[in-house]
């Protein structure tokens, strides 16, 4: 997997060209509103062969975003930042080929709509350590993957493959073709995590904890598991359910290897 990269925002239209053409990606690019012309016309065309978020922002987040960012003082944003991506991104096909070529069953989460990055950062944590071989994420909607992040990953998002997909409904669907069983979390007509069956092929869908996996999801899903609970609190907290869940599998699946 790859190394900690520095995490840092380029500023100005000709700099995020020339990352373009070095190869650079992008978590995101935030670009001024109205802001026009050819550099920025390549620069839209490049986000998007790359699937990179792009944003029309007002004057006001630039000037905070280079006040925060810039060590120049002499620092002109020319109506664009982009924010290096500190990670690198795989495909859904690079996942599956290193799980089957180790002979492991594949096993991914499914993040919809978690925004918050220590969430997030705690979620990749458990997904390592309990045996996950990546994280799928949207290209918009998302937890911004930043210093923060990784610090709530205590470096497991250096470890663990990511997968940033433009639809989730089209990764979800792709993942069914593949032979990949999904899992969606919902408390409602959903059976206990502990009695399902995850020694196949499999990817667990978690959502945000205010409105939880998107209905257009979750009708996709081939079935849906809750966490029992006992307690008045209406739900746990995303990164606790999901280290809950990857345990039941990790457990479910050590007792069927012996």
């Amino acid at each position: 997997m790859n190394n900690t990269k520095q995490y840092f925002c380029i500023f100005g239209r000709q700099p995020v060209l020339e990352a373009f053409a070095a190869g650079k990606r992008f978590d995101k690019i935030l670009i001024l509103k109205n802001a026009g012309g050819e550099e920025m016309s390549a620069i839209e065309k490049k986000a998007r062969e790359t699937e990179c978020p792009v944003q029309r922002v007002p004057k006001e987040k630039l000037e905070n975003i280079l006040q925060k960012y810039s060590k120049f003082k002499e620092a002109n944003h020319q109506g664009i930042v982009g924010f290096l991506s500190i990670i690198d991104y795989y495909s859904i096909d690079d996942v599956l080929h290193h799980a089957y070529s180790k002979g492991e069953t594949p096993l991914l989460l499914i993040l919809d709509g978690i925004t918050d990055v220590g969430n997030f950062g705690a979620i990749a944590r458990s997904a390592e350590c309990l045996g996950a071989h990546a994280v799928i994420v949207p290209s918009t909607g998302s937890a911004q993957i930043n210093a923060e992040a990784m610090k709530a990953s205590a470096g497991a998002l250096n470890k663990i493959f990511v997968c940033r997909e433009k639809s989730l409904v089209t990764a979800v669907n792709y993942l069914k073709v593949n032979g990949i069983k999904i899992f969606g979390t919902e408390m409602k007509g959903a059976i206990e995590a502990s009695k399902a069956d995850f020694s196949v092929p499999c990817a667990v869908v978690l959502g945000s904890e205010g409105d939880g996996v998107s209905k257009e999801i979750l009708k996709l899903c081939d079935e849906r598991i809750k966490i029992p609970m006992s307690g008045t609190t209406e739900s746990l907290n995303v990164s606790v359910s999901a280290g809950i869940i990857l345990y039941e599998i990790s457990r479910g699946r050590s007792s069927s290897a012996k």
